[in-house]
């Protein structure tokens, strides 16, 4: 008999020999699995049939996270949460609404934590596909967060984040790198890909302050990305 409420999805067992978690900070994570790319005859993102997809898979962890969270299952909740960054990043959107109407908001910022130290190009699926998806708080909180891995990473996630279309993002990670980051970290930055980084990078500086683009020119020129 139909009741209305989602199927079941099935409820990860303990880990064996006591495996710790698999997340997207533990090695061997399926979170940097990047997912392929539809097929022909398949759905692509943004399809209705994509997005009934999407609020499925949703309904189903968060029917799975309430149940192991009663059971006091919280290492394999933490599992669960994480196994979702392994999937299409379109679908992220839809779990964040699902765990919020759930009361899982908690649940919500411990996946953004964990998605900031995805794989560069990763990063920049998933900040995209927030913004896409008309949540750009979650989307700056994800790069503010992932500012403070290498420079070579953070120049992929920019050079990613470009590539798919999203200048914004793109710039707001730079400008939050000027802002927490010193002027040398930045002309380290900017030397990975100059003709990508020093004048986003000029931009992010001169948005914040005179003071800001001074520095960042001083430390460009002393490290030789910037002539003059």
């Amino acid at each position: 008999m139909a009741t209305g409420a989602p199927a079941p999805a099935a409820v990860p067992g303990p880990p064996a020999g006591g495996a710790e978690p698999r997340g997207a900070r533990f090695r061997g994570r399926a979170a940097d699995r990047t997912a392929a790319p539809a097929g022909p005859g398949e759905a692509a993102p943004g399809d209705g049939e994509a997005a009934e997809a999407a609020e499925r898979a949703a309904a189903n962890a968060v029917y799975a996270l309430q149940r192991l969270r009663a059971q006091g299952r919280t290492g394999e909740a933490h599992v669960l949460l994480c196994e979702a960054l392994g999937g299409p990043p379109a679908r992220l959107p839809a779990l964040a609404a699902a765990l919020h109407r759930a009361g899982f908001g908690a649940d919500w910022a411990t996946l953004l934590w964990e998605a900031a130290s995805l794989p560069p190009a990763r990063l920049a699926a998933v900040a995209g596909a927030l913004a896409d998806a008309g949540r750009p708080d979650d989307c700056e909180q994800l790069l503010r967060q992932g500012l403070a891995r290498p420079v070579e990473e953070l120049a992929g996630a920019v050079a990613a984040l470009v590539a798919e279309g999203h200048d914004r993002e793109a710039q707001a990670l730079l400008t939050a790198f000027i802002r927490v980051r010193t002027p040398e970290e930045a002309a380290r930055l900017a030397a990975v890909h100059p003709a990508l980084l020093v004048p986003r990078l000029g931009v992010a500086a001169r948005s914040l302050s005179a003071a800001d683009d001074r520095a960042l020119r001083h430390a460009l020129r002393v490290g030789g990305v910037l002539g003059g």
